[in-house]
């Protein structure tokens, strides 16, 4: 059974967190590990746990103005398509609105679009590439 937990960086599965995404998105695209921690200290870290491993993850980062930013979504790779994701974004929505969060925005991979609209995400404003690759700026208003 996986479950999501909301996680501080000095919980014992903040490692296997930082693991995943090194290795999901990071590595693959030629960044250092650790490359994007920047924002670790202020986020909101939930992780999907399978047993005692996690297999999912993502952090929400508070902007201004009753907005957040969802940062660093990754999901194993065998682990894709059994809805990890969307319990990790169901988790991180229902924590932004106990917060009175008003507006959650991504910048999403065009590989990734797909599964943000399916889970609410609008597109809005124009294309971009970050750390070289295709994004898309994403929002869902709470």
């Amino acid at each position: 059974m996986i479950t999501v937990e909301q996680i501080e960086m000095a919980h014992p599965l903040y490692k296997q967190e930082q693991e995943l995404r090194n290795r999901i998105l990071l590595r693959p695209i030629g960044l250092p590990d650790h490359g994007w921690e920047m924002d670790d200290h202020k986020a909101w870290h939930f992780v999907a746990v399978e047993g005692d491993r996690v297999v999912g993850c993502v952090i929400l980062v508070p902007l201004q103005d009753g907005v957040a930013q969802l940062k660093q979504m990754a999901v194993e790779t065998g682990n894709q398509s059994r809805g990890i994701g969307r319990l990790l974004v169901d988790a991180l929505l229902a924590f932004a609105r106990t917060r009175q969060l008003q507006e959650i925005i991504c910048h999403a991979r065009d590989t990734a679009i797909p599964f943000y609209i399916k889970n609410g995400f609008e597109i809005y404003d124009e294309p971009f590439v970050e750390v070289g690759v295709p994004h898309h700026h994403m929002r869902i208003f709470l």
